[in-house]
């Protein structure tokens, strides 16, 4: 990790402000916990931590020995709150209303939830406490860190820690424990907040240092792989760490938009293609495009899309499902997390509004067994994942509760076949770091789980189709890094059996994919912070990729159902501040794209030909 924070730091201090974002995804949650352990507010903690990374930010130049970072953002947060409890204790009784924005202003009006009475309870348990209990507990039920994490951040030794959490523990009551854990759980920061701090670096110029020789390839890779995206890599954008080494096959060209006052950089996946970097690689010194760069050279693909009626709720981390023709779009995220269930007719273009899931929440997966829609899993907040399982019989619009999914998670993927459905991958966080390779089958008529054999490759934010009785999981990754976001393996049911098979050509987390005519499209996604707009079919038969015709919205966690000839790709979003969009384009799969001549010419196809 130290190593890590030394190269985003460099990435930074080269002209590159979105790579701060890591660091703030890194660490928001121990510096928001030591904030609100010194003081008692969730929402000066908030401001405070927000100060303490502009502060690092702009004062990295600074910084002599990058592997310090924690703990020299652990000294500014420390101070920063020295700072505001002596300025308080200055002002007890005021707001300091004439120094606030607007927006501060907005918080005064949240007081009568910050004192409700188990805020109240929390603040009297901790306050009852000496400083070094405090901030144990703060930082291990508010940050979710280890013995480990906060021997490091606090200066001390892990068993020191432990015997720390152990009497402090001792000396509150077990149900005060449970109530602070849940609730600390529920109010940490968003991904929001690194948003936010993104927006205001990117307007903060910090004098670039002088170039230095690039680190060998390898080392510079070791380096990159390591890394890891922490809230970014699941459903919010990711900054490209690697150069030209360890991103995706896609060049991506960069504009900025404007979005009210904020100039808003959007990386744009491109389809120009790549040419090996190796140069020399061919007969006689010539340049030969690789196999992969080749598929994207070919001409791009027939197909049709056409834009749809809007949802009438916009979300992402939604899922969808077909019952008798008719698309069903269930929760997702729209400033929170929801319940709303809303009926698409393709037929007349129409929406209807239905019963709402009991369960508000994102990043479930739902799948249909019976003419019954099955909600599982999903989350409540990054950290908060959910083994919940809520049946929906859109004949009556009723749901009904059932047994809950052994291992909770979100981020997952639900497939049927046989009448039994398979929950696959997923996270316990949105931490890539934290994901899973655990199956679970679930059989309705007797609403029982079974754990299953694991998937070879430990992912989130996959995406998973039937062809002929066999589930394929695509895309999604434990780690943004080169080699990730491609896999592509085949699950048998009947024998409990995982094969690998050809990867798919770009890649991506957060996709959606669909049927049509025993193919797989796999449409949209992310990857290295860029939305991606690419379609391309997989035939399960000649195990083989064909690029299709591009999405027209680039999107992410977006969700995508079949009907007839027909896919229908909604929601998501554009990973601007994470808002949600209400679309939905049809794809026409009836455009059947011809592969080129592998002679001479450059490919259409991608897959068992990359072996040869």
């Amino acid at each position: 990790m130290r190593t890590a924070d030394g190269y985003i730091i460099n990435k930074c201090l080269n002209g590159e402000p979105e790579a701060f974002g890591v660091l703030v995804d890194r660490y928001r949650a121990s510096m928001f916990a030591l904030a609100y352990s010194k003081l008692n507010s969730f929402e000066d903690a908030e401001d405070v931590t927000q100060e303490a990374f502009i502060q690092a930010y702009k004062n990295l130049r600074m910084l002599k020995q990058y592997d310090s970072f924690h703990a020299w953002l652990y000294s500014i947060t420390s101070n920063l709150c020295k700072k505001l409890k002596i300025q308080q204790s200055k002002f007890p009784d005021s707001e300091f209303i004439e120094d606030q924005t607007p927006g501060m202003m907005r918080k005064v009006a949240m007081n009568s939830y910050r004192d409700d009475s188990m805020l109240e309870s929390i603040r009297d348990a901790l306050d009852s406490l000496p400083q070094v209990y405090r901030e144990v507990l703060t930082l291990h039920y508010l940050g979710g860190m280890s013995s480990d994490e906060m021997a490091e951040t606090i200066g001390t030794s892990p068993s020191a820690i432990r015997q720390r959490l152990s009497r402090a523990r001792m000396q509150l009551k077990e149900e005060v424990i449970a109530m602070m854990s849940e609730t600390f759980q529920r109010r940490r920061l968003s991904v929001k907040f690194t948003f936010n701090i993104i927006e205001m670096v990117k307007k903060i110029k910090i004098h670039p240092v002088s170039h230095t020789l690039p680190l060998p390839y390898s080392i510079s890779l070791a380096i990159g792989m390591v890394l890891t995206f922490l809230s970014l890599s699941s459903y919010v954008p990711q900054v490209e760490l690697f150069g030209s080494h360890g991103g995706s096959p896609l060049p991506v060209e960069s504009k900025v938009l404007k979005v009210g006052e904020i100039p808003v950089d959007v990386l744009k996946a491109s389809n120009i293609a790549t040419i090996s970097n190796q140069s020399g690689n061919g007969d006689g010194g010539e340049l030969k495009p690789n196999m992969e760069n080749a598929f994207f050279m070919a001409p791009q693909a027939e197909g049709k899309w056409t834009k749809r009626a809007d949802m009438p709720t916009a979300r992402w981390g939604l899922s969808t499902s077909v019952v008798k023709d008719k698309i069903y779009a269930i929760g997702g995220w729209n400033d929170n997390f929801i319940s709303v269930t809303e009926r698409y007719d393709p037929v007349s273009d129409e929406w209807t509004k239905k019963a709402n899931m009991p369960t508000s929440r994102f990043c479930l997966s739902t799948s249909v067994v019976d003419g019954k829609i099955y909600a599982i899993g999903g989350a409540l907040d990054v950290n908060a994942v959910l083994p919940t399982v809520e049946e929906y019989d859109p004949s009556l619009d009723r749901w009904k509760k059932k047994a809950d999914m052994p291992t909770a998670r979100g981020w997952l993927s639900t497939s049927v076949v046989n009448g039994k459905i398979y929950a696959i991958g997923g996270a316990v966080s949105c931490q890539p770091a934290k994901a899973l390779s655990i199956i679970e089958e679930y059989d309705p008529a007797t609403d029982k789980w079974t754990r299953k054999a694991d998937m070879p490759t430990v992912r989130t934010e996959l995406s998973t189709s039937v062809v002929n009785g066999k589930i394929y999981a695509i895309g999604g990754c434990r780690a943004v890094v080169a080699g990730e976001g491609i896999a592509v393996e085949e699950y048998d049911p009947i024998a409990d059996k995982w094969t690998k098979k050809t990867d798919m050509p770009t890649a991506r987390t957060g996709l959606a994919t669909s049927v049509v005519n025993d193919k797989i499209l796999a449409i949209g996604g992310a990857w290295f912070g860029a939305c991606l707009s690419n379609v391309e079919e997989y035939d399960p038969i000649t195990d083989t990729w064909t690029k299709k015709a591009d999405l027209p919205t680039a999107r992410y966690v977006l969700s995508s159902s079949a009907v007839g000839e027909k896919i229908y790709a909604m929601g998501g979003t554009t990973l601007n501040n994470l808002n949600a969009l209400s679309t939905v384009e049809e794809y026409d799969v009836g455009f059947e794209s011809k592969n080129v001549d592998s002679k001479g010419k450059l490919l259409k196809t991608w897959g068992k030909i990359k072996a040869k």
